[in-house]
This record gives C-alpha cells, sequence and structure tokens, in this order.
C-alpha cells in the first residue's frame, strides 16, 4: 500500500531579521509558490515579502532606503497615500524585474498591484471594475502634441495592454496610429521621420565596422538602466557579473565577489578589446587612404575567440 504523502513543512521565520526586515508572521498569500511574510522594517514601516526574496536578500528594507542609479540617483519616488483616479496607493509591494511595486485600493473595494508607470502613463486608476472601458478610456488627448505629433481621434483599437491607439498627424504631413501609452510615455514622437533624419546625419558623421561605431567604443558610456551603474558589470544574487559586447556579439567575463573586481575586469577587456581595435583602425584607414590598393590586398581583420576562459584577439594586417 502506498504511503500518504507528508506535506513539507515551510520555514519558519518569525522573528528572524533580514537586513532591515524582520518577519512577524507568514500571511495567507503566495508569490511563485513561496509563502509572503508580513516584515516590519527598522524604519517602522512595513511591508509583505516572500520566503525567496527574503532568504536571498533581494528585499532588505520596506522601500525606505530607495535603489540608486549612477545617472539618476534615487529612484524609489514614495507613492503611498496618492490617488489615481479610482485608486489610493497604500503600501509599497516587493520589486518585480527592475520596477517598483505599489498596492493600491480601489474606490469599488477591490485592489491590485501596480508600478508607478502604470498609475503616471498608463492610466490604470482602476481595479478592474471598469476594464470593459478599456485602459485610458477616461483620458481625452485630442489636439494635445507629442513631439511632432497631434492626436486626432482614438480608434476603436486596443494593443495587448489595453491602451487605446489614437490616430495621429505628423508634422510633416504623414498620419500614424499610435498607442496612448507609447505618446505619454514619449517613446513615440514623429511617424517615424526623425528617425530617418537621424540616421541620415549619422551616417555622415559616424563610423561602423561590421555594426561596431568607432566613435561609442573609442569613449565608453555607462547604460541608464543598467543594474550596478556601471557599463557592462550586472548584479544577480549577490554576484556581479561582467561581459562585453564587440560586432554583434557577446563574450561573458565570469561573475565576482565584488564590484571593484569586476569593474576591474571590464575595464581590462574594453583596453584589449575596444583600445586595441581603433588604434588597428586608425592606422589601417590613414594607410588605406595613401594606398588603396594595398586595402584591396590586405582586409581589416579583427575577431575575438574565447580560448580557456580568455579573450584571444586575432588581428590583421600587422601594422
Amino acid at each position: 500500500m502506498e504511503e500518504p504523502r507528508v506535506r513539507k513543512k515551510y520555514f519558519n521565520l518569525t522573528g528572524k531579521k533580514f537586513g532591515h526586515l524582520t518577519a512577524l508572521h507568514r500571511t495567507q498569500e503566495r508569490e511563485d509558490r513561496y509563502w509572503r511574510w508580513e516584515c516590519k522594517c527598522d524604519c517602522g514601516g512595513s511591508i509583505n515579502v516572500s520566503t525567496k526574496k527574503l532568504q536571498r536578500g533581494t528585499i532588505t528594507n520596506c522601500g525606505c532606503i530607495p535603489k540608486t542609479t549612477k545617472r539618476n540617483g534615487s529612484i524609489a519616488e514614495d507613492l503611498t497615500g496618492q490617488r489615481f483616479g479610482k485608486l489610493t496607493v497604500i503600501r509599497r509591494e516587493p520589486s518585480k524585474n527592475g520596477r517598483v511595486r505599489w498596492y493600491c485600493t480601489c474606490d469599488c473595494g477591490g485592489s491590485r498591484i501596480a508600478t508607478a508607470h502604470n498609475l503616471k502613463v498608463d492610466g490604470m486608476w482602476n481595479c478592474g471594475c471598469e476594464s470593459n472601458k478599456g485602459v485610458n478610456s477616461n483620458v481625452d488627448l485630442s489636439g494635445q502634441r507629442y513631439g511632432r505629433l497631434t492626436a486626432l481621434f482614438p480608434t476603436e483599437d486596443r494593443d495587448k495592454k489595453g491602451s487605446i491607439i489614437w490616430r495621429c498627424r505628423c508634422d510633416c504631413g504623414e498620419e500614424r496610429d499610435v498607442t496612448a501609452d507609447a505618446l505619454r510615455s514619449g517613446n513615440t514622437t514623429s511617424c517615424g521621420c526623425r528617425k530617418k533624419e537621424v540616421q541620415s546625419v549619422i551616417g555622415d558623421t559616424l563610423n561602423f565596422v561590421d555594426g561596431t561605431c568607432i566613435e561609442w567604443i573609442r569613449k565608453p558610456r555607462d547604460r541608464s538602466d543598467n543594474t550596478s551603474g556601471f557599463r557592462g558589470v550586472s548584479f544577480s544574487c549577490g554576484r556581479y557579473r561582467t561581459t562585453i559586447g564587440f560586432k554583434g556579439k557577446r563574450y561573458n567575463l565570469g561573475t565576482y565577489e565584488t564590484f571593484d573586481e569586476a569593474k576591474r575586469v571590464r575595464v581590462e577587456a574594453e583596453k584589449l578589446v575596444f583600445t586595441d581595435f581603433v588604434t588597428l583602425w586608425e592606422k589601417y584607414t590613414e594607410k588605406a587612404a595613401i594606398d588603396p590598393s594595398w586595402a584591396e590586398e590586405n582586409p581589416l581583420v579583427f575577431e575575438v575567440y574565447k580560448r580557456n576562459g580568455e579573450l584571444v584577439i586575432a588581428a590583421s594586417p600587422k601594422l
């Protein structure tokens, strides 16, 4: 006879400390199959966090210590108590995919979890009790300008998120259908004519080799969405992962315990790949301008390989 299955006992975190949070008691909610715990923060605030995120250190405070980025500084704006349509923000929820989320109650008695972007841009102003009206249905964009676009009238179509699609006229005379989300967030500001203009200018001012921009790798820049604040270094599960991209490929440089170590590896890789490539390209183009026939017989080659975990460069001709 088969023995009855014994239900696995959950980890009891009551009273345990995780950063600035102390677990008070287990709630009846789950997140990704993990129980959520009501936690009290050292600042006096509270937040519900899953067992997984507490044990991994993903969430260590109630939001009183906002994350920062090199470009934007503090990014966790406190929306507690603010109203957006029928929604009132009650408390902060654990972040997901890098976005801070907020628990909101609706005037109808319902509730929902939304990001600041949902509330401020998407027009998510109810718990879903008015979903039949569509997202942004209560926002009239007629006559409003967004970059080169002027909103004319709403169509009957919606995107997969429920955002109304508006017919817009561009300053160039062309018309285009754009979602209310894309207009209000500033993601779309023309019918496409501006992109063509920018690309035509870029083509005259920048140099590309196999899809790699010489001007960009000559002075590498940090991305605004980088989780560590430094290019090519990301933070995940308590370690720093370092990568470098070249000619459409990305090379893994390993994971490290400290940010300084990961940054050092990235900088060394930039010198090996970017600096050496730009130096060779500059010498090559200078000689090719003087002797085109030589350039035809000696094409520029600069390839990056990984051998035994190390980056290896194959370059020619020798200059």
